[in-house]
């Protein structure tokens, strides 16, 4: 590259540079500012009436309580078992449809 080219580089990237500068980098001056008319003590104790009455559960996470039967289990595993050797139950990739 000639001289030329190289000053002219030089020049643009201190302006732009000059133009990165320009402002604050904090940004306070968009910072909002809040005036409270209540009480910290008011507050605390709307906090505690909060946690005190909220759930930590999640919503739609409970499950479903099992049914209770009046049938004991060995007589529902003679009945399945019955049903499988009189070929009522289908059993294999053959099974009815």
């Amino acid at each position: 590259m000639n001289a030329k080219a190289l000053l002219a580089i030089a020049a643009f990237a201190a302006a732009a540079s000059a133009g990165a500068r320009a402002d604050e980098a904090d940004g306070s001056q968009y910072a909002l500012k809040f005036e409270g008319t209540r009480t910290r003590a008011e507050v605390m104790a709307e906090a505690a009436t909060v946690s005190a009455t909220r759930s930590t559960e999640p919503a739609g996470s409970r499950v479903a309580a099992q049914p209770r039967s009046g049938v004991d289990a060995k007589a529902v595993r003679a009945e399945a078992a019955r049903a499988l050797r009189l070929g009522q139950i289908p059993s294999g990739e053959s099974g009815r449809m």
